[in-house]
């Protein structure tokens, strides 16, 4: 069985392009699988049946993490995609496993988004304006909260994004996003002024478009970006300065987002191509947004005739 799973990792990793911390989790899932199927007396793909993956299924839903809780759904689902990816992988390569579409996903509530709308939005996209920094410091952070809501982009697209990815003369360019897939984004006049500022004020020559401008490197300026742990701090940072009490993240603006164009009418499809997903089950959490639109038939065509 490690045999199997290492070629399969090693063909994520090569031919599917993933990300090696997306490889190293799927390494994890499926090494906890295989050593479940082990004590089963499952030592190989042909021995993976049905009711050892329903065993597998009640002993995960058993299973406590590190805090002793018990695993949510969609951890669970997490190790059963993975083993869903290995057993199709198995298929592929004329492997005899169990065919896998008999693994089924666990049953998981829908998942509420949080986002920003109206003044906390206008308010944490002007707060690098509203306390004492130097000057390059809120021109960069200033577009660095501007392109997550014209873009929707992830943070770790943000942190890769090079000075030479974006012609600032055009509205859009491309990313490079999940699973090595291109796709393109728009930039929003705010974005592009802002981006544009943050550039003329810099006389450096890192590569990256955002990057620390720390003193502690003595004016040496290392060739590396913002990390995403340092641009989720500064995030969080401005929505205290904006006074929005929630947990605020990049994701946060990146659901603010995909929010703002469905509430103008974008259609859901479009929505999904400029988020990037690959399947529109993902976009469809965005219910709240119909949950609007249906407020606003029942207000406009219910009960006129009381009336």
């Amino acid at each position: 069985m490690e045999k199997y799973i290492n070629n399969f990792l090693e063909y994520l990793e090569v031919e599917k392009g993933l990300s090696l911390i997306t490889v190293k989790n799927y390494g994890f899932y499926l090494r906890r699988f295989a050593g479940f199927a082990k004590e089963s007396g499952a030592v190989n793909p042909g021995k993976i049946t049905k009711e050892l993956v329903h065993r597998y299924r009640m002993w995960l839903n058993r299973l406590n993490n590190s805090k002793d809780e018990g695993l949510k759904k969609n951890t669970q689902n997490y190790h059963l995609i993975a083993l869903r990816g290995f057993l199709k992988y198995l298929v592929k390569n004329d492997i005899k496993s169990l065919e896998p579409e008999k693994v089924e996903l666990a049953k998981q509530e829908q998942r509420q988004v949080d986002f920003l709308e109206g003044s906390d939005l206008a308010r944490i996209l002007e707060a690098p304006f509203k306390i004492e920094l130097p000057e390059i410091i809120r021109k960069r952070d200033k577009a660095i909260l501007e392109l997550f809501f014209s873009t929707g982009l992830r943070v770790s697209e943000l942190c890769k994004l090079k000075i030479e990815n974006i012609n600032l003369k055009k509205d859009e360019f491309t990313v490079r996003g999940k699973g090595s897939k291109l796709r393109v984004v728009f930039l929003s006049d705010e974005a592009k002024r802002s981006a544009e500022e943050y550039l003329k004020s810099r006389h450096d020559t890192n590569p990256y478009l955002f990057t620390s401008h720390d003193k502690a490197s003595g004016g040496r300026e290392e060739q590396v970006g913002l990390t995403p742990r340092s641009v989720q701090r500064l995030v969080q940072k401005y929505a205290k300065v904006a006074g929005i009490t929630k947990e605020v993240t990049p994701h946060t603006l990146r659901h603010s987002y995909a929010t703002d164009l469905l509430m103008n009418g974008a259609d859901i499809r479009s929505v999904q191509a400029m988020l990037g997903h690959s399947s529109i089950t993902t976009t469809q959490v965005y219910t709240h947004i119909t949950d609007q639109q249906l407020r606003d038939v029942h207000k406009a065509f219910h009960g006129r005739q009381r009336k």
